[in-house]
């Protein structure tokens, strides 16, 4: 069993991380995961949430908003939507994210289609969430 595997995460703005890891905690759409070296095979979305990386030298945390997670058993790559590394995201940066989601959930209630409606009103929960989880 190999100690690292292979971590990139990037988003459309830029590319964040490249490097070797023990392990990741994504915050799948289906729940919470780690992927660790010689993961089983996987693809996942993902929620809006943090994404925490362990790497021998040091830890890193990083705000998704949603995307996808691939898992090999030697590399994993996370194409978010949206990524800020924790240490960059202001109030004013949440703040947008859940107007974003407001003006989404909003645009959802004047459609026909419940299941976007329930989408788009999860998505501005874990927003909120996002706040409360990171202190801000």
């Amino acid at each position: 069993m190999a100690n690292t595997m292979h971590f990139d995460l990037v988003s459309p703005e830029r590319s964040l991380a490249s490097l070797a890891v023990t392990a990741v905690q994504l915050p799948g759409a289906d729940g919470d995961m780690t992927a660790m070296p010689d993961h089983a095979p996987t693809i996942t979305t993902l929620r809006p949430g943090l994404l925490k990386v362990e790497a021998p030298e040091g830890s890193s945390e990083y705000l998704v908003t949603g995307g996808f997670a691939q898992i090999n058993g030697d590399s994993m790559s996370v194409l978010a939507e949206k990524a800020i590394p924790v240490s960059e995201v202001t109030r004013a940066h949440l703040d947008d994210l859940i107007a974003e989601a407001r003006a989404s959930h909003d645009a959802a209630k004047g459609g026909d289609d419940q299941s976007v409606v329930d989408d788009a009103a999860k998505l501005l929960a874990d927003m909120e969430a996002l706040g409360t989880h990171m202190s801000l």
